[in-house]
């Protein structure tokens, strides 16, 4: 594993584990899970996938209420390739009336399994999207897109990643 995905995960492992204790003083976030579209690179081949996407924000500063922090996965599918993102970043937000756009900045790791080749490449992330309040209590719908840039196999993979489901405010 190298440096940098050592030092992401182990980013992520502290934020986990400050999260219940930064909920009990902030109550407010937001969870999302949806279906997802991906144009992706797997070793040279550009390809279309189709998959999952899920995420988890939690708004840390009541005096900064438009940035938040982002754990985001995902998952996509194609014959004898699988693919699985693991993202966390920052978000800033904000809203007007029922809608709230937003921008996000991460980075992360990829999983690839391509008929039993692996390869665990970096992965940074740039998009934004908006919800829409729906007519449910706490729901929304969102619409994603997202830059996906990573480096493997000693060539420089520009994806793309569209999303869309449903979010539960919190």
């Amino acid at each position: 594993m190298s440096k940098i995905a050592a030092a992401l995960l182990a980013l992520a492992a502290l934020t986990l584990f400050s999260l219940p204790m930064s909920a009990q003083l902030i109550p407010s976030g937001n969870a999302y899970a949806g279906v997802s579209y991906g144009r992706l690179t797997n070793a040279v081949n550009v390809q279309s996938y189709r998959g999952w996407n899920a995420s988890f924000e939690d708004i840390f500063f009541s005096n900064h209420p438009h940035l938040g922090f982002v754990l985001d996965a995902s998952g996509f599918y194609r014959s004898n390739v699988t693919m699985y993102h693991f993202l966390g970043g920052v978000r800033l937000a904000t809203t007007f009336d029922r809608w709230r756009p937003f921008a996000q900045a991460m980075a992360g790791i990829r999983h690839q399994d391509s008929s039993g080749f692996i390869a665990n490449p970096y992965l940074f992330d740039f998009g934004g999207g908006v919800d829409y309040k729906l007519s449910f209590k706490n729901f929304s719908w969102r619409l994603q897109g997202d830059y996906m840039y990573s480096h493997y196999l000693h060539a420089y993979q520009n994806d793309f990643r569209a999303s869309t489901g449903l979010v539960w405010r919190f």
